[in-house]
């Protein structure tokens, strides 16, 4: 329920709004909530653009589900970005599939995972939240049902992305390394530098206080045909839980999927942690599990609470996230780390 604490910026709203809460639904326009809301907050240093994207959303009162989404669909769309969307790099077959998955703050969500030829995954899992009684489509289907939807069919396979398959196909080495995707650019080739990871995770809060998130990706470059990782799966890539807040996760989805990561920070969040400290106790777990220790692994968790305060943490150096709202729109924050 709403409270006064979250109206002390409402001067010209304040004697209506606090005594009938259902005012501020229908007043929320154009206005800024006491605290750090709106806001979104997102994975890497790519998600500064996308961050713009879903402020454009928020800072006109809109709902942060429709946030995320618009968010989200900006990597997907950059020709640059060889791990997410339209640019992704193949598996070692040279098919191109995509992963994404959406969450509101009624619980609703929905995925798409190993889907090809469609270039906004991102909106397709949102169409099987609200159009199907499924959380999660995939391969054929997926396509199918995005086609039926609407969308059209593309190849995705850019000349950039085939011209690496086909240098990895050489040796076809497939040994993951801890953030292998910055060794593909160099400031010569890509504008501010190397900046290209692997998912992008996206969490917002609008001005109503409701929280959703998005995941996105194309997955690991030259997996196995048919490999899937958090990305598309609810509770591993992405958890969303209104009352308490959100969280979503990057690097090797294999190690998200078994300790059920993102599910387990906001639980962790439930209990009293701070998003910080829940962050780095899920990437601890990882680590405890692991023979050495995770040393040659990358796992990293970006998570926000209800209060609007966020935090990260991950295995490795390196791990950077986006913060937006209404003082600053492009603030990057590496993040912390074991090692």
């Amino acid at each position: 329920m709403l409270n006064r604490r979250k109206f002390l910026s409402y001067t010209t709203l304040a004697a209506g709004a606090l005594s009938a809460p259902r005012v501020f639904a229908k007043s929320s326009f154009n206005q800024k909530i006491a605290g750090n809301k709106p806001i979104v907050i997102s994975t890497w240093d790519f998600g500064v653009a996308a961050n713009q994207a879903a402020w454009k959303v928020l800072s006109t009162g809109g709902r942060a589900l429709d946030a995320v989404e618009a968010g989200a669909r900006i990597p997907e769309a950059d020709l640059k970005n060889h791990s997410v969307g339209v640019a992704g790099y193949p598996d070692r077959d040279g098919h191109v599939t995509l992963d994404a998955c959406i969450m509101d703050e009624k619980g609703n969500c929905g995925g798409v995972a190993a889907m090809e030829y469609i270039d906004h995954p991102i909106s397709v899992a949102r169409l099987v939240m609200e159009k199907t009684p499924h959380v999660l489509l995939v391969g054929e289907g997926a396509t199918q049902f995005a086609v039926e939807n609407g969308f059209k069919k593309h190849q995705l396979l850019t000349p950039e992305s085939e011209k690496a398959w086909k240098e990895w196909l050489k040796t076809a080495n497939y040994k993951p390394e801890i953030n292998i995707e910055n060794k593909h650019f160099t400031p010569a080739n890509m504008p501010g530098g190397p900046n290209n990871h692997d998912t992008i995770g996206m969490l917002a809060i609008d001005a109503a206080g409701n929280i959703s998130g998005a995941c996105t990706t194309s997955g690991m470059a030259f997996k196995l045909r048919g490999r899937v990782g958090d990305s598309p799966i609810i509770g591993a890539g992405l958890y969303v839980d209104n009352e308490v807040g959100g969280a979503t996760s990057t690097g090797v989805g294999e190690e998200v999927i078994r300790n059920v990561g993102s599910f387990l920070v906001v639980e962790l969040m439930r209990q009293g942690y701070t998003p910080e400290d829940a962050c780095r106790e899920a990437v601890n777990r990882i680590v405890k599990k692991k023979a050495d220790g995770a040393k040659d692994l990358q796992v990293g968790f970006l998570a926000i609470n209800k209060k609007g305060e966020y935090g990260a943490y991950a295995i490795q150096k390196g791990f950077s996230y986006a913060v937006c709202n209404a003082e600053k729109q492009d603030l990057i924050i590496k993040g912390k780390s074991i090692y």
